[in-house]
């Protein structure tokens, strides 16, 4: 993985706010983010990753044991890295409600958006390298691995729908997109503050309903890292497999 000094993007958020309940019995006592995998938490793994990138302003939203993220965050002087909290300890808003709810802290130039509960060596300059290039609203990071749902996409890497291939359940974004290749989302996002005042839920909801809603009408593209490592630490199985893959 290639590593730089700087970046055209000095922000990111930190989804950290789920209740983690596939998570279980780690999560009835804490917050998923606070997950070891070799002694670092996910927390503290995915900020450091921010930090070889040069993102060092990250926001933080909490709910479930959100007194102890923040205790982390201060014990360790947020490992490196200026943060800032945004607090949902009121209601769990989602992915999206989340990040609407955390837009004073945001806006500005394009910031990162990501699961604490994902680990990867994605070549995030790349990633943002290929969204400067392109100016869509969002890049979404996806793979080409196997899942229940999936982002589908023109030959032009524009999203077009989504789809789940238990439920047979599917979204298409543009009346006749053609040919279309599914691709699995890796949680990352590099996102344009523009997509703010186009946000027009209220209250709890996902950032997939969000570009199923704008593709349309707006550019939104996928940037595929099927090369790259990259776990969904989503239940204790998967901490120990992220424990071989992240030493």
């Amino acid at each position: 993985m290639s590593t730089v000094a700087s970046a055209p993007i000095e922000r990111a958020m930190i989804l950290a706010a789920g209740l983690g309940t596939r998570f279980k019995p780690w999560t009835d006592q804490h917050p998923k983010a606070l997950a070891p995998v070799n002694g670092k938490s996910l927390l503290q793994r995915n900020i450091e990753y921010l930090q070889r990138f040069g993102i060092r302003d990250v926001v933080i939203n909490v709910h479930h044991f959100a007194e102890q993220i923040i205790e982390a965050l201060e014990t360790n002087k947020g490992w490196g890295s200026r943060y800032s909290i945004s607090d949902e300890t009121a209601e769990v808003l989602e992915t999206g409600g989340g990040l609407k709810k955390a837009r004073p802290l945001l806006e500005g130039g394009a910031f990162v958006l990501m699961n604490v509960d994902m680990l990867t060596d994605m070549d995030l300059a790349a990633m943002t390298a290929d969204h400067f290039r392109h100016r869509p609203l969002a890049t979404l990071a996806v793979t080409g691995r196997s899942t229940s749902r999936y982002f589908l996409f023109n030959g032009e890497d524009e999203l077009c729908g989504w789809r789940n291939v238990q439920t047979g359940q599917e979204r298409l974004a543009r009346p006749d997109p053609g040919q279309l290749l599914q691709k699995a989302f890796s949680g990352i996002h590099v996102i344009d503050p523009a997509i703010f005042p186009l946000m027009n839920r209220e209250g709890k909801f996902s950032m997939v309903d969000v570009y199923l809603d704008l593709a349309a009408g707006h550019a939104l593209r996928g940037f595929d890292h099927s090369h790259s490592k990259l776990i969904d630490v989503g239940k204790p199985a998967s901490a120990e497999e992220a424990e071989r893959m992240f030493p």
